[in-house]
Formats: C-alpha cells, structure tokens, sequence
C-alpha cells in the first residue's frame, strides 16, 4: 500500500494506510477515475472531507477516489416556488463554504447547518440536520453515479429515501454523489424593503435563547450563521487546529428514536421530543350535512371511518414515537465529559458528550473501544442501545 493514510485526511485523524488514491477536480474526472476502478474489478472507496468517517488501523487496499470538484451553479428560474432559487452544487464543494456563498448571495435555508464538516456530496448520505433545519426541507435531486454505470442520473429527493440521519445511499445503495441540487429562498425582495436578509423562522430553543428572540422569530442568516457557529465552537464542533476537541468525527451516535412506551420508562427529566405527526382532522364531506345536523352528521361520519378502518386491519394504531437525547442518556450513564480509558489516546470531548476525540496520536481500535464502552454503558443503564453515525471501513463495534 501507499505511504499516504486515512490518517492524514480524516477529520480523526486515524486510520491505516491507503492503497492508491486517485483525485476527482472535476465531474468529468470523477466519472472515469470511479468507472476505471470499477471495470478493473477493485476495491473502491469514496472520500469527501473526511469528516464522518473511521477506517480501521488496516487502512484499504483497494483504490480511494477523493471526490475534490468544484462548482456553485445558480440553474434558471423555472420550477421552483416563487421567490426561490436553484442552485446545483458540486459534490467536493466544501459544506460550509456553501452555506457562507448562500447566506453571502442572500439564500436562506441552510444557514443554521453552518459549520457542519465535511463536503456537499456527503449531505445527503447522512441527510445532515441541526438547530431546527434539515438538508431534506431545501433538497431537491441529486446526480448519482451508480456503480458499474457509465453515467450519472438525476435522483428526486423523494427516492433517496431520507430519514433521521440516513438515507438509502448511506444504506448501501453503491455509487457516488456527483452533485446536490437544492432549492432556497431568494430573499431579494426583502432585503430591497427591509435592507437585510431575513432567515426562516427560528425553530430551535438553544438557537432562540443565543440569538435572544422568541421560536417562530425571524432575524437575518447573517446572525443565525454567527449564532450557529459560536454554539458548535462551544461545544468543539467546528474544525479549528488549536482546538483539540475538534479533532472528531462531530456527534458520533445519534439520537435515538424510540416508542412511547420505552421512553417513559426513563427519568422524568429525561429530554424528548414527539417525531410522529398528530392525527389529521376528519373532514365531514358537505353533502353528509344536508339532511342531518351538524353533530349527527359528524357523529355519522366518524362511525363510517372507524368501520372502513376496523375493515380494513385488526392491528391497533402505531404507537407514537420519541426522540431521545444520545448526550443526556450518555452523561447520565456515568459517562462525563473528557473521560478516556486507562491508558487510551481516544476521549470523549471535554465540551459535549457525543464527541470521541483523538487526543493526540490515537488508534481507530481506540476510538473503537471507547464508543463500545459508551454504548455498553447506556445500553446497561437504559436498556437502550445508541447507533453511531459515522461510516465505518474495517471497524466494527
């Protein structure tokens, strides 16, 4: 293998050596170097910044396309809602590079995923969110490679299958991300009456409390940038060299989805929060109130739905599901900030729980074995047994 390692390109800072890497600065590239790999029958592996990945000690022998094309491309007007815009993204872009260009050009919808790591192609892999804004509510296609394909298609959001921090390309749909097309609201209008760029409105508490405005407020994405990237730099989330608690793969587990039922068997203080939609209003069609009144009407009415639906399964109604805080479980685990293993280089971050950090010269296996002792500990305490989110090549927990 090379001398080149994973250790050297990723936000972690560990992993073995690289067998060859072969560089994509443009579409065009990125296309032949993952189609040569694939007609030779090699071992092939995406890498984009890095940030969300933990390769083993091993490393990999097979080929590493580095995906570093370039490209902010603002598509004609058509097809959006008024008073959006387009933009088509190359996937090496830089995230936050991009969502700097937006809040710049006066686009809003993505300035509270300031500071995220990584690049643009790996967004919708993870289908990234944070403080009130996910990647799915501005997302519209992307152009993917599928492995052993000649050239890329254009997949609708709605086929990626997105979820909580997932998707079906993180899933194991094979191929690459060759861009990201998005679509943002054009705050021109606003800023010609108002003379600043309004962002959308703010939807997460801490985000509120920073910014000092209430949840549904409004203020500029120039604010909800600055807002946003002082809260991640608290907590070591933004990539910074004098910052050693940056060095990390961000929020290593998720935040666990649970039932009702599991979730009210922990701590009253335990935060939480309700994922599934309320039940939709019934609506009574007109010409069932014509010869009733109202209230019978109704009453009617909802009979006939609750016999339809009694027809139709036996099966009680699915129980509503909760999201749990992975930094709450893990902190009332025992688990505190800055702790390490005897003997270990590999930490949990001394500003947030969800990170494990390389102190300095840490193995993946390190990494490894403190993410087995967090989830041992949790899963002990709570009965629950928390997902990490980064990529894994050659580990497994």
């Amino acid at each position: 293998m090379g001398d080149l390692r994973f250790s050297d390109l990723t936000t972690l800072r560990v992993g073995g050596p690289i067998g060859r890497l072969a560089t994509a600065t443009t579409q065009r590239d990125l296309v032949d170097l993952a189609t040569a790999a694939w007609r030779d029958g090699e071992s092939w592996l995406a890498l984009g910044g890095g940030s969300n990945l933990l390769v083993g000690d091993e490393g990999f022998e097979g080929t590493v396309v580095r995906i570093a094309t370039r490209g902010i491309e603002v598509l004609p007007s058509g097809g959006g809602a008024e008073g959006t815009v387009r933009l088509r993204v190359q996937a090496g872009e830089n995230w936050d590079d991009l969502v700097a260009w937006t809040v710049e050009h006066g686009y809003s919808g993505i300035e509270a995923l300031s500071g995220i790591p990584g690049s643009v192609g790996a967004a919708p892999v993870q289908n990234i969110g944070a403080y009130g804004q996910e990647l799915e509510a501005t997302l519209v296609a992307v152009e993917f490679l599928d492995e052993f394909a000649d050239e890329p298609r254009r997949m609708a959001a709605e086929e990626l299958e997105l979820g909580y921090r997932t998707s079906v390309l993180k899933r194991g749909l094979p191929g690459i991300v060759v861009s990201v097309e998005l679509e943002l609201h054009d705050t021109a209008s606003e800023r010609a009456v108002l003379g600043e760029a309004l962002g959308q409105p703010i939807a997460y508490r801490q985000l509120a409390d920073a910014l000092g405005v209430q949840l549904g407020d409004r203020v500029s994405i120039a604010s909800v940038r600055e807002a946003v990237l002082a809260l991640r730099r608290s907590k070591g989330m933004v990539l910074d060299p004098a910052d050693a608690d940056s060095v990390s793969a961000g929020s290593f587990f998720t935040n666990p989805i649970v039932t009702e039922r599991i979730a009210r068997t922990l701590p009253a203080d335990a935060p939480r929060w309700y994922v599934e939609p309320d039940a939709p209003d019934e609506v009574v069609p007109l010409s069932d109130l014509t010869s009733q009144s109202p209230l019978d009407a109704f009453l009617a009415h909802q009979a006939s739905v609750e016999a339809s639906a009694h027809q139709m399964t036996d099966a009680p109604p699915a129980e509503p599901l909760v999201k749990l805080s992975a930094a709450w479980l893990i902190e009332h685990a025992g688990v505190r900030r800055g702790f390490a293993l005897p003997g270990s280089r590999a930490a949990i971050s001394s500003k947030h729980t969800l990170a494990l950090t390389n102190r300095g010269g840490a193995s993946a296996e390190e990494i490894a074995q403190l993410a087995r002792f967090v989830q041992g500990r949790v899963q002990a305490e709570f009965g629950i047994v928390l997902h990490p989110e980064p990529v894994f090549v050659g580990v497994e927990l």
